[in-house]
């Protein structure tokens, strides 16, 4: 097999079923590619009670000079109803120029697209003037606890250090060239319990319906908005995403409701700042009586969320100019410096290195027949060969 061939390089990672947290042989392909071209390869298995057990890999080419990680996941989500599948989830059959199969974009095809070029890459030129890893883990759709979080650390404290990182997310929205993402939210998550006293719904005097003190506190959460947005990112919004009381009977007041919320935080704001302001909204509308007239104010507690991801900016110029002028170069367009969407495990590498994601079109990943072109394939990887050689050229000048 040659590494130099996105195509089969991503074949051969979809025929691996690594449905998180299953390793599926996607860790051991990936490594079949890399020793040949020279790489150090470690699977590390991480660990933690009440997780499953994860494989990672930790890849190194190179020694001193400057060092430039790539980092991504194999692991890939439920393929769902496989009877809906146009083609099996897991065959990477083509058919009409396109590439079916789950993680092809989100986002084995970014790391065969990227072996690709580094192939490419040596047999052009040899070894870097430096150093390139692959940090890849196998838990980031899943809780990502026992992946990159834990894979960095262990690097780290074997003496690893980077200059800059690549992370192959899929960030296009349309077309290869769209947008490179240089940052991203922060995202909060919480659960509001409020407490009342059950009853029977024809004597609401003799309980205390909790609902109506859950409407009071989610309200405030949702109105005023938390801002109107910074240059660098859109303004921060808070969704409620569980409402519940538990309660079957429509003729009984419940005795308590939950609600869990989640919201996407821009620099206005830190985790400590942005939970400050959500308990002094809910205490001022614990004691709004429009409700809930002649009432004690609302009894609620309020249950934080493990492991909040903090906003970040990415502002290396260096390197988010080396692949910007490589995307301009290769499809012809200057891609947008973006920060929206969800939460990635660049959230984790940012505080160890600066960080930019760029990967492929992701307007089929996580759904039945994910798929990409073979064109975008060979795009892709001359934008990562043109980055690599652009990003070398700068960090040692």
């Amino acid at each position: 097999m040659t590494a130099t061939d996105p195509v089969a390089n991503l074949q051969t990672l979809i025929r691996c079923p690594s449905v998180t947290p299953a390793e599926g042989g996607a860790l051991t392909a990936l490594e079949a590619m890399l020793a040949p071209l020279g790489f150090k390869v470690d699977k590390v298995r991480a660990s933690e009670e009440g997780t499953p057990d994860i494989e990672n890999l930790y890849a190194r080419l190179g020694g001193d000079g400057p060092h430039l990680m790539f980092a991504g996941h194999t692991d890939v989500v439920p393929v769902g109803d496989e009877a809906a599948w146009t083609h099996p989830p897991f065959a990477a059959e083509i058919s009409k120029g396109e590439l079916f199969g789950r993680g092809a974009v989100d986002m084995k095809g970014g790391i065969a697209c990227f072996v690709a070029a580094v192939a490419r890459h040596i047999e052009k030129n040899g070894p870097p003037a430096g150093s390139i890893s692959f940090l890849i883990t196998g838990d980031e759709e899943g809780p990502a606890i026992n992946g990159t979080i834990k894979l960095l650390q262990w690097a780290a404290e074997r003496g690893e250090r980077w200059d800059a990182c690549l992370v192959g997310e899929p960030t296009n929205p349309d077309r290869l060239g769209d947008m490179i993402k240089i940052g991203r939210r922060g995202s909060l998550s919480g659960r509001i319990i409020v407490h009342g006293i059950q009853g029977h719904a024809a004597y609401p005097h003799l309980a205390d319906n909790p609902v109506r003190g859950m409407l009071q506190l989610t309200q405030a959460l949702m109105d005023p908005p938390f801002d109107g947005g910074t240059d660098d990112f859109q303004p921060s919004n808070l969704e409620v995403t569980t409402v519940d009381v538990g309660n079957p009977a429509t003729n009984v007041i419940p005795a308590k409701a939950s609600a869990s919320f989640n919201i996407r935080f821009n620099d206005s704001w830190t985790v400590e700042t942005l939970r400050a302001e959500i308990l002094r909204r809910l205490e001022a509308a614990a004691v709004d009586g429009q409700l809930r007239p002649g009432r004690e104010p609302v009894k609620y507690d309020i249950v934080w969320a493990d492991r909040p991801s903090h906003v970040f900016l990415t502002r290396n110029n260096a390197l988010i100019a080396s692949l910007s002028s490589a995307v301009e170069s290769v499809a012809g367009r200057s891609p947008k410096l973006s920060t929206t969407g969800g939460t990635s495990d660049a959230r984790f590498i940012k505080d160890y290195c600066p960080v930019v994601e760029f990967g492929l079109v992701g307007q089929t990943m996580h759904m039945v027949d994910e798929r990409v072109t073979v064109a975008d394939l060979e795009t892709l990887t001359a934008i990562y060969e043109a980055f690599i050689d652009r990003w070398f050229a700068h960090a040692g000048s």
